[in-house]
């Protein structure tokens, strides 16, 4: 990961660069709003290396077409910036953030463009998962580890120090450099067509229930991964099972036994980045299974 700010006009116009290899600066708000220091706050990161962003906040003061031209009219930028969507105002719809987003891609196709929300936006505001080129989510927490399944690219972890920390989902600034100027593909990150959730019915039967491991940078990225089991016998909370699991991570397989029972919840299994196949026997109906990455 890389390490950043994102600053407004409430922090000064020679903030600290040291460590740091990206900023977003606030550009505009709504229509009526130019932040005063963007230029000099722009200026700052340029002279100090780092790759610079711009941001809107989104309101709902006027059109989205509006507000995206005048955000494109009025930020500094200039071929390889990074441009930012601010969606903090529950006035502003998810229907509404998705047309502004559409319409700051029209008027400059070949700037990225991210999404920054929080994680109560994202995961109860929003209905379409639209966040153009990458999510730049907003939570407090260990930096590089927000609580959502999505993939993100940018992560708002901190406030410390009067200035918001943010971490970048890269492997090194050249990485950025080459995803912000399109150069190259976008880093690993995850396939955004990947499932993160696989589940279900282990077949009562000689035969083994056979499911194939997900695969790629979004599993390899996910740092966590887990086979849950239980019973899906509505009604009926004596039943229990024994189930067979074989996990093969490539070259052998790991085996253990798993007593599942429908009053005790589920029962589960740690998987590894290297498995790729899971074998599942049992003689007793009413096993489900789930593989889940976040």
């Amino acid at each position: 990961m890389i390490a950043g700010v994102d600053v407004s006009s409430y922090q000064p116009t020679n903030y600290d660069t040291s460590g740091l290899d990206f900023v977003f600066v606030k550009a505009t708000e709504g229509t009526g709003y130019v932040n005063p220091l963007q230029s000099g706050q722009a200026a700052h990161g340029r002279a100090a290396g780092l790759v610079v962003g711009f941001y809107h906040y989104l309101d709902s003061s006027a059109s989205m077409q509006a507000q995206a031209e005048y955000f494109v009219q009025r930020c500094d930028s200039v071929p390889g910036d990074i441009l930012a969507c601010d969606w903090e105002e529950t006035s502003v719809s998810g229907a509404d953030k998705d047309a502004f987003l559409a319409a700051v891609k029209r008027l400059r196709p070949d700037h990225r463009l991210v999404l920054y929300c929080n994680t109560y936006f994202w995961s109860t505001l929003d209905t379409t998962n639209d966040c153009a080129d990458g999510l730049w989510i907003a939570d407090i927490t260990t930096a590089g580890h927000p609580h959502i399944q999505h993939p993100w690219t940018f992560h708002q972890y901190s406030d410390s120090g009067g200035i918001d920390r943010n971490v970048g989902n890269f492997g090194s600034v050249t990485d950025l450099v080459a995803w912000a100027t399109n150069s190259n593909p976008p880093p690993p990150p995850w396939e955004t067509d990947m499932p993160q959730w696989i589940a279900g019915s282990v077949t009562p039967a000689a035969e083994p229930t056979v499911v194939l491991v997900p695969h790629g940078n979004a599993w390899s990225a996910a740092p966590h991964r887990c086979l849950h089991l239980g019973m899906d016998r509505v009604g009926d909370p004596s039943a229990r099972a024994s189930v067979r699991v074989a996990i093969h991570n490539g070259n052998g397989w790991r085996e253990s036994t798993a007593t599942v029972t429908a009053a005790g919840g589920t029962i589960d299994v740690d998987l590894t980045n290297a498995d790729v196949k899971i074998s599942l026997q049992t003689s007793d109906p009413g096993v489900a299974y789930a593989v889940e990455t976040w």
